[in-house]
């Protein structure tokens, strides 16, 4: 009988740390979202306040602001983004990549910015179908014109390539570990301008930027790890778009379902405020009462206003004795 005891408790542990571990490995699973690590707003924001490209990655990889919060190779330390550009025409291709290896990258946005025939800028910051899903785009329209597109059309414009790699890095960059999500969102928020807008589309207006990009993008991370591509973690949404729509949604509902008061709840706060409201008829019998009393105390009062009221505390019988006296 012990026998049996015994076994019966050791198979019950072992289904227990079974599923206990299984649940952590599904909780571990489902809170992975590449994207929820570099806010695309932010990016066409410091873009507009750049002076020019290389202005452009040091902000982007300024430990100051840490604008990024990517760390795809998992070695605990946010990756480094590279910014190189190509030009044809009128479009200029800025493609920003993260640094994984020596000569290794991958493509995490791009910026594209096109002059149509009466010099009017069309700019679309383009998320990486890998990390961001498929067309997941901002138009950012700037208050003031980034200064940046003064160089871009000139004649002795140079193309930005930059010249760092894995373990060669420029002497303001330092490592910092990435941050829970909830701290990088309250954090670049703060490097937002909310004075531009940032307009959401669906559409990639540049032909000549797409084909551009054909020729360097980079992919060395999506080739290793395809199970990671936003379509197989998030297959119920296209791009990153739809999944803040319902996120937004799931979030509403949480707080529309929290303010809802049940019945019970109900009952119990309006029972004390009907009783206050509501005089016992004890408490009107002492009213009753005490109204007479105040109403007798002023019948008994002198006549006269307020100066026969005044008579009496100056002539009382005492002083009347006292003057008498002195008489």
């Amino acid at each position: 009988m012990k026998t049996k005891i015994i076994v019966l408790s050791f198979v019950t542990l072992l289904f227990v740390n079974t599923i206990h571990s299984q649940t952590k490995t599904t909780v571990n699973a489902s809170n992975s979202e590449i994207s929820d690590n570099l806010d695309l707003k932010a990016v066409a924001s410091i873009f507009g306040d750049s002076e020019n490209l290389e202005d452009f990655e040091k902000r982007l990889n300024d430990p100051k602001l840490k604008i990024s919060n990517l760390d795809l190779n998992d070695d605990h330390r946010v990756d480094y983004l590279r910014v190189i550009e190509s030009v044809e025409g009128n479009t200029h291709l800025i493609v920003i990549q993260a640094i994984l290896e020596k000569d290794i990258f991958q493509d995490v946005a791009t910026i594209e910015v096109e002059k149509d025939r009466n010099n009017n800028m069309q700019v679309q910051v383009v998320g990486d179908p890998y990390m961001y899903g498929n067309n997941f785009i901002y138009e950012p329209v700037y208050v003031h014109s980034p200064l940046l597109f003064s160089y871009f059309w000139a004649p002795n414009y140079r193309i930005y390539y930059s010249r760092w790699n894995w373990g060669y890095y420029p002497r303001f960059y330092n490592y910092w570990r990435p941050f829970p999500i909830y701290r990088y969102n309250r954090n670049v928020r703060v490097w937002i301008n909310y004075n531009n807008h940032y307009n959401y589309v669906n559409i990639r207006r540049s032909s000549v930027a797409i084909n551009l990009h054909r020729n360097i993008r980079a992919n060395s991370y999506e080739l290793r790890n395809p199970e990671r591509s936003f379509e197989r973690r998030n297959n119920s949404v296209s791009n990153r778009y739809e999944l803040d729509q319902i996120r937004t949604s799931t979030r509403n509902n949480r707080s529309d379902n929290n303010n809802v008061i049940s019945p019970r709840t109900t009952t119990r706060t309006q029972t004390p405020r009907n009783n206050s409201q509501s005089a016992s008829p004890r408490q009107n019998t002492r009213t009753d009462i005490e109204t007479p009393r105040r109403n007798q105390s002023e019948s008994n009062a002198p006549r006269g206003g307020q100066n026969n009221e005044q008579t009496p505390r100056n002539s009382s019988p005492r002083e009347n004795r006292n003057s008498n006296s002195r008489r």
